[in-house]
Order: C-alpha cells, then sequence, then structure tokens
C-alpha cells in the first residue's frame, strides 16, 4: 500500500514543504486561474503546539505529500474558538491513490486532538472532487464557509469534530 512511507514533521518554511507547496499552487492556479491560494500563511502559524506541518517522504527520501493544521480561534473570518485548521493538503500526481491523504490528515487530527483542539476545519473547492471525497469519506460534514475564501461561490467549507 504505501510501503516505505515515511511522515516527518517539518517547518512550514522548509525546503521540502516550499517545493510541494510550489507545486499545488500550480495546481490550483490551473483549476481556479489566478494566483493559487493566496490566503496569508506564515511558518510560526504550524509551529507545534499550535499547529503541525507533515511531509511524506518515498523509499527514495522524495517528499510525496504534505499537509499541516494551524490554530484558529473566533475571529472575523468565520472561525470558531477551538478550531484546527488543515492546510495544504497535496500528494504528488505519482503518488496518488496509495492513501497517503487520509494517513496524513489522520495524524493531523490526532495531533490537534492532542493539542486540545475540538474542530477540524477546512476549506477545499469544488473542483477538487477526490478531496471532497476524502473528507466526507473521514467524518467531515460541509459547514458554514470561514477563511480567505469564504465569500468565493467555489469555496467548500468542511469541519469534524475532535470530540465526541
Amino acid at each position: 500500500m504505501s510501503h516505505g512511507i515515511q511522515l516527518r514533521a517539518v517547518p512550514y518554511d522548509h525546503p521540502d514543504a516550499v517545493e510541494l507547496n510550489d507545486r499545488v499552487q500550480l495546481e490550483y492556479q490551473v483549476l481556479y486561474g489566478g494566483e493559487g491560494d493566496v490566503t496569508p500563511l506564515d511558518p510560526a502559524m504550524f509551529a507545534p503546539p499550535n499547529g503541525l506541518y507533515l511531509l511524506a517522504y518515498d523509499a527514495s527520501g522524495t517528499p510525496v505529500a504534505s499537509g499541516g493544521w494551524r490554530c484558529q480561534d473566533e475571529n472575523d473570518e468565520g472561525y470558531s474558538d477551538g478550531d484546527a485548521e488543515v492546510k495544504r493538503m497535496y500528494v504528488v500526481p505519482g503518488a496518488r491513490g496509495l492513501g497517503l491523504a487520509r494517513r496524513i490528515l489522520a495524524e493531523l487530527e490526532a495531533d490537534a486532538r492532542a493539542a486540545g483542539r475540538t474542530r477540524m476545519a477546512l476549506e477545499t473547492g469544488d473542483r477538487q472532487p477526490e478531496a471532497i471525497a476524502l473528507y466526507l469519506s473521514s467524518g467531515y460534514t460541509l459547514s458554514a464557509k470561514f477563511g480567505h475564501y469564504r465569500h468565493y461561490d467555489s469555496s467548500r467549507c468542511m469541519a469534524k469534530p475532535l470530540i465526541s
């Protein structure tokens, strides 16, 4: 399945993370036009215990997937106290279908729960049906819109409680 894949926590500005971020931005530009995701992100946002940034490396040490979470609390962009926002979930085309996104998402959820966060929240787009299917099958439901793209028709916001 995902044999030889290692997940590693890295800073958001790690060179491998930057490389994958550049690749996902190009995909967003193709899908949605414009500049990609222009949500302002700072490496400090993903520093534990207030966040986590993960990369998946294949057996040869090549970064093939990414994902992170950052703390959010109630603000004028529609977040709620206790939110952990998922950002930069991405799997390179050659490594899709191996369950890497699901593995990263589960790790992010566990880490955010351990940090005392009460809800995972994320924003994706209507031109990413595979992402939407992954989140729905992982227990996420459509939620009220939040974040940088909350006024865009193509935006889809989803959330999942971390406490039962």
